[in-house]
């Protein structure tokens, strides 16, 4: 009978799925933050939700990409111990993703196009969060996101999970960073549900298809934004640029769009997903 652990180690060291989350993971890759550092000026922040308190896992507010005028919210993990604690490990409560709604909100009151990154392991799933309604909060953003008249462009940049990321995911155009993954499920807790083993993570990996060439295959991405050399970890300000460049194409491809139009495309685009036909 084969061991279990030797199992694994052989996953993990054959599994380019697998290598794939441990590069979205690592703990040198740019957060929103540092692209929001690299990528806007005068940017200011806003906080608070206006119901309950402000979330540190959600970062959002008003800055300049170029010469256009944007609105940027994304998850924020934190680098050290003490930043991870104060961010929750990237994981919003409720009152982050009613942040993030209000703040979108206000982009589309103004005219401004929305801008997302996606770097979270999930929602936070603690009791006081489902008590303050966590899954009202991720549902009514989806709702609400579906309906903004302003262009909306998500990026994956690291983790994006379940719909902890769906929350902020709603967009015209989604893409993903070469070494970012995008899942409903952890590989972890995948693998403790499916093969009654977290170990089989790299497996669990593997199945669930989540890596931006595979995602792209499938038609649930619109592009990749490639990363230089190692990984985004090893060049921040290479991976910055990058994304600049596909973040630039995409606002211009929008310039002249009704608000009908935008919100036409972005259901149209979510409608094509998971519409496959056998021939009879």
């Amino acid at each position: 009978m084969a061991d279990p652990q030797s199992s694994a180690s052989s996953n993990v060291l054959t599994n380019p799925s697998w290598e794939r989350v441990q590069l979205a993971r690592h703990p040198k890759r740019p957060h929103t933050l540092d692209y929001i550092q690299r990528l806007t000026t005068n940017f200011e922040e806003l906080h608070g939700d206006r119901a309950f308190g402000d979330d540190h896992a959600i970062v959002a507010g008003l800055g300049w990409f170029e010469d256009r005028a944007v609105m940027v919210v994304g998850q924020q993990k934190g680098r050290d111990t003490k930043q991870k604690i104060f961010r929750n490990f990237g994981m919003p409560q409720p009152e982050g993703y009613r942040k993030a709604m209000r703040v979108m909100e206000l982009a589309a009151k103004f005219s401004r196009p929305i801008v997302t990154f996606l770097d979270t392991p999930g929602a936070y799933h603690g009791k006081d969060a489902e008590e303050r309604g966590q899954g009202r909060a991720i549902a009514q953003n989806l709702r609400e996101m579906s309906r903004l008249g302003v262009p909306v462009i998500v990026v994956v940049i690291g983790e994006g999970g379940s719909g902890g990321a769906l929350a902020l995911g709603v967009g015209n155009r989604v893409y993903m960073m070469e070494n970012a993954v995008y899942s409903v499920i952890s590989p972890e807790s995948c693998a403790a549900i499916i093969y009654r083993d977290a170990s089989q993570a790299p497996l669990a990996a593997a199945a669930l298809k989540m890596t931006a060439p595979e995602l792209l295959n499938l038609g649930l991405i619109d592009g990749i934004v490639p990363e230089p050399g190692e990984g985004a970890h090893a060049d921040p300000d290479g991976a910055a640029e990058s994304l600049r460049s596909t973040l630039r194409k995409a606002l211009e491809s929008f310039e002249g769009m009704s608000q009908r139009r935008l919100i036409d495309d972005r259901y149209e685009k979510f409608r094509r997903m998971g519409a496959y036909y056998a021939e009879p």
